[in-house]
């Protein structure tokens, strides 16, 4: 019972990490000495530049004691500078918060320990900053000033309707005016198959011929696969199909406490596997190429590895994007898939039977928090803002729920003991093993990932055994794949592999456009010869049923299957 409370309480555990990091530099008085001499030592210079500031005798020119990072934008507004008021409040919070990463320091632990007490502490630390109070926040104040008290209104307003509505948590998208088949998944298309786990969706050719080879795209199964499909000009699938693909999509149904029992095996056999199986049989093709976003690239790399072993290889080539297979470095998510963590996650899961989707998506943004979380906070709240309508933040917002069962077993063989990448992986008492994949695959990252670090990402190109390209993008983990055409898209390639992240781009050039051409003609050259495209989608075993973007993908909580 008491596990249960303090689940509900500390999901991640962090209040507890901190105690026991707290405990830990204890036993370090020496270390704890000089981080609190250090800070002391600052302290003075704060309260000199700060009583300089008041007495206007301030050098305007003089850096503060204490920086705050270049790229944090809360800090913008003159008056954190010039005001004494609020130099010191920042001034304090910086030195304090540059005292407890000493302290964590000091501790001594181990790099697991470590890095969740530093994500700890700073989650705490962002959410206590001057920024989030309006009597501390200048931009609230001056706004409050000018609009006569009716951003404190509207601010007041927008934090109910989050309290109600959201539990809350502050919006960070008006997503009504947003729909899937509407103006969001609009690539024309038609399902050519449904299971009890997923919709295949066949989109309609543009040109009048086509590769031989079909594109089967696997989209992760804790979101809604119109990542790949977001809205016109703006699609990976339309683009494919234009350039001359014969395309296919996975779109998984939201999980409910009927998929409880639902296995990882499950989604492999039901998911990827059962797709390409029906893809082959509809296009008469033997092989089929894949796009393959995060999770999804993690499952399809498992299937493949598999295909290997029992000698069925289905895939030709498979392109991965953003994705981990070797699990070793998986960055600040490694705060959340600790043991104790993953164990209040099956407690939980174990009472409703899934994973809500809210919860996950909260884990991703507090990765982020001041960008996705503490912004809004400001905006909203403090300004009295209303959220953007935003069709990357709307799709973002649409994810889904994760089975009990699946969901265990992919934390703890993936994260808790990285068994691909180990060797260490099977699939119904076969071993799969990465080396054996000896298909060509194109691993793409995205510099600014806060999900799959790039780094980390990159270890997909030196695991698996084909020949294999990298190729580097700009933006993070959502915006690296929705990357069309424009003046901003540049990438980074290197035709070597080297045996590590940094040595790759240190000889990589980088390119003034997106990642889309480079893979558009990596991806033709594998992908046969030009054939007349089909006259009508599906077959006559899999006859075309709803128009894309099928019924799945519109499926909220509580939606029954027939429904």
């Amino acid at each position: 019972m008491s596990d249960h409370i303090l689940d509900s309480v500390d999901p991640a555990h962090f209040a507890r990490t901190l105690v026991h990091t707290g405990l830990r530099a204890a036993t370090n008085p020496v270390g704890v000495t000089s981080a609190l001499l250090k800070a002391g030592a600052t302290a003075m210079r704060v309260g000199a530049a700060t009583m300089a500031k008041a007495a206007n005798t301030a050098d305007p020119d003089a850096p503060p004691p204490v920086a705050p990072e270049p790229k944090d934008h809360r800090w913008t507004n003159q008056q954190w500078r010039d005001n004494p008021y609020f130099f010191g409040l920042q001034q304090t919070y910086l030195l304090s918060r540059k005292l407890v990463d000493d302290i964590i320091d000091a501790a001594n632990l181990n790099e697991a320990e470590h890095r969740k007490a530093t994500f700890a502490a700073s989650f705490a630390f962002d959410a206590l900053a001057p920024t989030n109070l309006l009597i501390t926040n200048p931009d609230a104040l001056s706004t409050a000033v000018a609009t006569g008290g009716a951003s404190v209104v509207k601010g007041t307003a927008n934090f109910l309707r989050d309290v109600q509505h959201n539990d809350g948590w502050p919006s960070k998208v008006d997503d009504s005016g947003f729909e899937p088949g509407l103006n969001m998944a609009m690539t024309p298309g038609q399902v050519v198959y449904r299971s009890n786990l997923i919709e295949l969706i066949q989109y309609q050719p543009q040109t009048e011929q086509v590769y031989e080879t079909p594109l089967l795209f696997c989209p992760p199964w804790i979101n809604k696969y119109y990542i790949m499909d977001l809205a016109p000009q703006k699609s990976l699938i339309e683009w494919a199909v234009q350039h001359g693909h014969t395309c296919f999509a996975i779109s998984y149904r939201n999980p409910d406490e009927s998929m409880r029992n639902t296995t990882f095996e499950d989604y492999l056999h039901q998911g990827p596997l059962d797709a390409l199986r029906v893809v082959r049989e509809i296009t008469g093709r033997p092989k089929v190429n894949t796009v393959n976003v995060c999770l999804g690239g993690t499952l399809t790399a498992i299937a493949m590895a598999y295909g290997a072993a029992i000698d069925d290889q289905p895939v030709g080539t498979a392109t991965f994007l953003n994705t981990l297979t070797d699990f070793s470095d998986p960055g600040v998510l490694g705060a959340f898939t600790d043991e104790p963590t993953v164990a209040g996650l099956e407690r939980k899961m174990a009472d409703q039977g899934y994973l809500e989707a809210s919860e996950m998506a909260r884990t991703f943004d507090a990765i982020r928090a001041n960008d996705l979380i503490f912004q809004y906070v400001v905006n909203n709240w403090l300004l009295g803002e209303d959220p953007p309508a935003f069709d990357l933040l709307a799709w973002n917002n649409d994810s889904t729920r994760m089975p009990a069962r699946m969901h265990s077993s992919y934390l703890r063989r993936c994260y808790l003991q990285n068994q691909f990448a180990h060797n260490a992986f099977e699939i119904d008492g076969t071993p799969v093993i990465p080396g054996h994949i000896t298909q060509d695959c194109y691993v793409l990252s995205a510099i600014d990932d806060h999900i799959v670090p790039w780094t980390a990402a990159y270890r997909t190109a030196t695991l698996l055994g084909g020949h294999n390209r990298f190729v580097l993008s700009t933006s993070g983990h959502i915006a690296g794949i929705v990357n069309p055409p424009g003046p901003k898209a540049r990438h980074w390639t290197n035709d070597h592999i080297a045996e590590e992240p940094d040595q790759w781009l240190e000889g990589a050039e980088q390119h003034q456009d997106t990642w889309w051409e480079d893979w558009a003609r990596w991806i033709g050259e594998r992908a046969g010869k030009k054939v007349d495209a089909p006259p009508h989608l599906g077959s006559d075993d899999f006859p075309p049923a709803d128009d894309a973007p099928g019924l799945y993908v519109k499926m909220r909580p509580g939606d029954s299957l027939a429904a």
